[in-house]
């Protein structure tokens, strides 16, 4: 009895094993579609959409290893389809990374559409391409900027005081009560402040935008990195290129510096720019004991001044009030005589003219 219990108990498991994995059949399939698609030198637009609509339900089932294996074959592929694109792109990224990073068959839009939808470990990966578009380096940034932006807090208080007067309990509502005295108060006392700007906050680098001011000095696209350096700045673009025309590559170093840029990415960005600081000097070279000269402390209160300058000409700017402005007062020096001929359209007119004997 024991021995027919063993002998069906192995049949089973060997019946187990002969039956097909479905996962590991779909993970066949899918290298098999990418492969077959991989020989079509010239697809025609049917092969495209067949593939596309073969792709995406396979790859969604299959395993991590194989959707891996089929975006880093994918990524050598000169025709993929941009549906497909997407469905890598947006996938997890370490799936998606080598494509992201590789692929030269992904459009601007597709790209700046998977910025906008994805996380910033997608955003680094697509930052490390090669030949970036205006495009693409405008939507790196726009990411950037909306992910640095300070989340909206609930005023706890002022929804209490939004409800119904007969939901609110006693205790809350003294509690409301209470809190918006507080809150009267203290606008009164900033009303008897000056109101004084803030002092710039330099936040550190993210590898977003170190990735990006790399890869700008490796390709020399000067325009570029002065716009990035300035979004990472939070400043105009104004400043940016003022730190990059100083030819002695000193301020840039100041701002790399106070921006927290590590020491081998400073180096190569100051001698990629600056050609005269990777000269070797003694045991090292130029851009090494310009570093060295530097400290964090003293970086970061010289980049405060150059953006509060910043700061207060954008202030001066907003206050100026040209003289030619259309609402400017009336100009006591002009003659009475001018103001006469003069329409309210700025027109000059023209005095009433007859022709022939008319009286």
């Amino acid at each position: 009895m024991v021995c027919v219990r063993v002998g069906v108990s192995v049949a089973d498991r060997f019946r187990e094993l002969e039956r097909p994995q479905a996962g590991r059949l779909k993970d066949v399939v899918l290298m098999a579609t990418v492969t077959g698609f991989e020989g079509l030198r010239h697809p025609r637009r049917s092969d495209l959409k067949q593939f596309a609509e073969l792709f995406e339900p396979l790859f969604g089932a299959s395993s991590d290893e194989a959707r891996r294996q089929a975006a880093a074959a994918l990524s050598q592929c000169q025709h993929v389809p941009q549906s497909v694109a997407l469905v890598i792109g947006n996938a997890p990224i370490s799936v998606a990374a080598i494509f992201l990073t590789r692929s030269t068959s992904i459009s601007d839009a597709t790209l700046s559409q998977i910025i906008r939808a994805q996380g910033p470990a997608h955003a680094t990966a697509i930052a490390r391409r090669e030949n970036l578009s205006v495009h693409v380096v405008d939507a790196l940034v726009e990411r950037r900027q909306t992910a640095s932006a300070p989340a909206k807090t609930v005023d706890i208080p002022a929804a209490a005081e939004k409800r119904p007067p007969e939901t609110i309990a006693p205790d809350a509502a003294k509690l409301v009560r209470e809190e918006k005295l507080r809150g009267d108060i203290r606008a009164l006392a900033r009303v008897t402040k000056q109101d004084l700007p803030a002092d710039p906050v330099i936040e550190p680098l993210s590898p977003l935008h170190e990735a990006l001011l790399v890869r700008f000095a490796r390709s020399g696209e000067a325009n570029l990195f002065a716009a990035s350096l300035a979004a990472a700045l939070s400043t105009s673009p104004e400043l940016g290129e003022r730190i990059l025309l100083d030819i002695s590559g000193q301020h840039l170093a100041i701002a790399l510096t106070a921006l927290g840029m590590r020491h081998a990415d400073t180096l190569f960005v100051l001698g990629a720019l600056y050609p005269d600081l990777a000269e070797r000097f003694g045991g090292a070279t130029r851009g090494d004991a310009l570093i060295a000269s530097l400290t964090p402390e003293t970086s970061r209160a010289s980049l405060q001044s150059w953006l509060r300058a910043v700061q207060d000409e954008m202030a001066a700017k907003r206050e100026h009030q040209p003289y030619l402005a259309p609402e400017r007062g009336a100009d006591p020096r002009r003659s009475p005589i001018a103001k006469e001929k003069t329409a309210r359209d700025g027109a000059v007119t023209q005095p009433n003219r007859t022709f022939g004997r008319g009286r």
